[in-house]
């Protein structure tokens, strides 16, 4: 139940708003000042994270679709053997996030990318909502293996663990 609670708005949410950026707000495409730290640039990578190994996938995007498909499977798989809820959560918000990214490079061979913070002219690497929820699951993982944070969500010790 949490998987899904977490993968489905996760992709939902990515897929809807990378297509309301391209097919609404950012036709024709331009940089949308929101805030002097804020804007909206529609963007598209072809590579990894922060556009990174672009050279080695331009040509090859399903390549790179393929790999992607086999981690968010693994991730669901894994999801699908936790028994806590933070982990369960953190893990649907990674896969859903990795199966948006998916289908942008299976439909167009890129990742949509419009989100821009910026501190004066230099800019974070644009990114989207699958990042987001990406970013967010990793965070919750991390947090979730520290002892304070799981006393505190009440997620039981696994049998055999002992207090330090």
């Amino acid at each position: 139940m949490w998987l899904g609670f977490a993968f489905v708005p996760a992709l939902l949410v990515d897929v809807v708003t990378k297509w309301l950026i391209v097919t609404v707000v950012m036709a024709p495409p331009r940089v949308i000042e929101i805030t002097s730290f804020f804007n909206l640039t529609l963007g598209f990578n072809p590579g990894v994270s922060f556009g990174m190994f672009q050279d080695v996938f331009l040509e090859r995007p399903l390549v790179l679709g393929a790999i992607k498909v086999a981690i968010t499977a693994g991730l669901l798989v894994w999801a699908l053997r936790v028994e806590n809820m933070v982990e369960t959560v953190a893990l649907g918000l990674i896969a859903g996030g990795a199966a948006g990214n998916v289908v942008d490079r299976v439909r167009q061979g890129a990742v949509t990318d419009f989100l821009d913070f910026h501190v004066g002219d230099w800019h974070w690497p644009t990114f989207n909502m699958a990042d987001v929820a990406i970013s967010i699951g990793v965070a919750l993982l991390l947090a979730g293996s520290l002892r304070p944070f799981r006393s505190v969500f009440g997620v039981q010790k696994p049998s055999g663990e002992t207090e330090r």
